[in-house]
């Protein structure tokens, strides 16, 4: 007789930083049965048809305040808690899998409210307000930094780190790098995450061409909403709007110039790719602020407050790493040594270990 095999739901939405980890988990539970919770116009739509059933829910965050708009979005969080529930009732899933954000709402209401067992990841330093206040109703709360825990003081929680697209995992994935880069210059990869950083974009074209004077080239990640993006040239400059290949391109890289968000800091580690590190200043509760300090702590970055980062300090902070390459190395160990690479399998076996006990 063939056993049926186990189906989970994976509420994962929004950016990278929620889809790819997920993704990364879901690659290590071949054996399961997926289908993948979602909102509409979002990063999963392009992502995850390929792969997994993908159902969408009209649910999005609650704004600062209360007010008409505070009594739709509760409106809609009922509607979808309802729909959540009868997905997983018709479907017969064995559990949830979450990786927070405003869908884990009614993800993780629904699953408790039928007494299915829920496992939530936490990828910041600083868990959100979703995982704070839920968090104690999930059966195990997987954190991507240990520092997270101690703001879960009434949780279960479970240091796995951040899982990480099979490709970072590759270890001669530089050689697939397609840009007309010379060997033996350094490289300096500027970006913002997957919304980009407008604000970062232009400090660094005004500080770039002394960096091209110290022989270095600059790949420079700009999103899409920067309306100067074109307009700066230079022979050993390559400006795209996004690249496929972070993985062989942080391999490559001397020094990244970027936000701090878990995710990219996690592929960080694993490349071992030092950085400059300037937190998006308006992100929630500063959580990027409390992930820089994960690597500034151990010597992997240095952190930078937007407000008070000006040309020609980040000018001179990038000459002066450049001028010293002991340094660099010391911060690629620094930022390999708090690496996890197995991240996605210690949290396939937690999943597992909580929805087939």
């Amino acid at each position: 007789m063939v056993e049926t095999p186990i189906r989970l739901l994976i509420a994962a939405s929004g950016t990278g930083g929620h889809v790819f980890p997920a993704i990364a988990l879901a690659e290590h539970l071949r054996d399961y049965q997926i289908e993948w919770l979602g909102v509409p116009n979002r990063l999963e739509t392009q992502l995850v048809p390929k792969q997994y059933r993908l159902n969408t829910i009209a649910v999005e965050g609650f704004q600062q305040g209360f007010g008409i708009s505070s009594l739709r979005v509760l409106g809609k969080l009922i509607g979808s808690i309802l729909e959540v529930r009868k997905l997983l009732r018709q479907g017969n899933f064995q559990g949830v899998f979450t990786t927070g954000g405003y869908i884990a709402g009614p993800a993780v209401i629904a699953a408790r409210s039928l007494g299915l067992p829920v496992i939530l990841h936490e990828a910041n330093a600083l868990p959100g307000k979703v995982t704070r206040f839920l968090g104690p109703w999930c059966s195990a709360v997987a954190v991507g930094f240990e520092a997270a825990s101690q703001y879960l003081p009434r949780v279960k929680t479970i240091y796995t780190s951040t899982p990480v697209r099979s490709q970072f995992l590759e270890e001669e994935i530089e050689a697939s790098l397609d840009l007309p880069i010379p060997k033996d210059v350094p490289v300096i990869v500027v970006f913002g995450g997957s919304q980009g950083a407008v604000a970062i974009n232009k400090l660094v074209r005004q500080s770039a061409n002394a960096w091209f004077d110290a022989g270095a080239w600059v790949v420079h990640l700009t999103g899409d909403n920067d309306p100067e993006a074109g307009t700066f040239k230079h022979h050993q400059y390559i400006s795209l709007p996004f690249y496929n290949n972070m993985a062989a391109l942080l391999q490559r890289a001397n020094l990244a110039i970027t936000r701090s968000g878990a995710g990219s800091l996690t592929e960080m580690a694993v490349c071992g790719t030092p950085a400059i590190l300037i937190p998006y200043p308006f992100a929630a509760e500063d959580h990027q602020t409390y992930n820089a300090k994960v690597f500034t702590s151990v010597g992997a970055a240095s952190l930078f407050k937007q407000s008070e980062l000006t040309a020609e300090v980040l000018q001179s902070q990038v000459l002066d790493l450049l001028k010293h390459p002991e340094e660099l190395r010391k911060m690629r160990e620094a930022a390999k040594a708090i690496a996890v690479p197995d991240s996605a399998e210690k949290l396939a076996q937690l999943v597992r270990e909580v929805v087939e006990k």
